[in-house]
């Protein structure tokens, strides 16, 4: 499917930029790009988003490759779907997978871990918000902070794939059950109503009666006696005498020579 080539383009670009900042930039190095405002920051990030991590080194990797394996069996289950939906799950899967590659590989391939134990690289440094939290918000009120993410292709892709599924996801639902309902109608046409079908076996079978020729009967002369001479001896009165058989042409002109 054409969606695929989103997901391709999002795993390679992901992939190309992540191996150059590993190659030209050391760990905690930052560049600016726009000022503050953006900057080129190299981290390794060994869990979730915002560096979030639970359960034994390996976990998150795995929920990681399940949860990609079921978008992917949505893409093609959805795969007749509204086009803008199924590329924002390209977009998505995309993502997922460029991230899968390196906790799987990464770890193994710059020789800090084993398989499945690798880090996320993250470079894409955007300082969104700097200053002190309200006294309202409770155990942070107060405090200075600084909301600056660092993220990298394959978080951007999802993060743009699961905008687009909040957009389009309404118009994907009405044209699936459109969709379902034509299919459903197209179905039901092929069948047909038994009081018509009766009617029509019963048309088929009296023009088959009409078109069949009578059937002839001939009659035996002697087996005409017999039957008289039957009907004599039993004294039946039910059986009606059987006339004579017209002579033979031939033999009336005779007696009459």
């Amino acid at each position: 499917m054409r969606v695929f080539w989103v997901t391709a383009l999002i795993i390679l670009v992901d992939q190309v930029t992540k191996l150059a900042i590993y190659a030209s930039m050391y760990r905690g190095q930052s560049i600016p790009v726009l000022g503050d405002w953006l900057r080129l920051t190299y981290t390794l990030n060994p869990g979730m988003a915002f560096g979030i991590t639970f359960g034994p080194p390996g976990l998150i990797t795995m929920l990681a490759l399940a949860a990609t394996l079921l978008i992917l069996v949505y893409i093609i289950r959805v795969r007749r779907g509204y086009a803008p939906y199924r590329y924002s799950l390209a977009l998505i899967l995309g993502g997922a997978l460029g991230n899968i590659i390196d906790r799987v590989f990464y770890g193994k391939l710059f020789g800090y871990a084993e398989l499945f134990q690798g880090q996320v690289v993250d470079f894409i440094h955007v300082n969104l918000w700097r200053g002190y939290i309200p006294e309202s918000i409770p155990l942070l009120g107060g405090t200075y902070a600084a909301l600056f993410p660092i993220w990298n292709v394959a978080d951007m892709a999802i993060v743009i794939g699961v905008v687009g599924i909040l957009l389009f996801q309404r118009q994907f639902h009405a044209e699936w059950q459109e969709r379902e309902l034509q299919a459903s109608e197209a179905d039901t046409s092929h069948l047909e109503d038994p009081a018509d079908s009766a009617s029509d076996a019963d048309a088929a079978t009296e023009q088959a009666s009409d078109s069949t020729p009578p059937m002839e009967v001939s009659v035996d002369p002697s087996s005409l006696d017999a039957m008289r001479w039957a009907a004599d001896e039993d004294g039946d009165a039910s059986v009606p005498p059987v006339p004579d058989p017209p002579e033979d042409q031939s033999n009336e002109a005779r007696r009459d020579g």
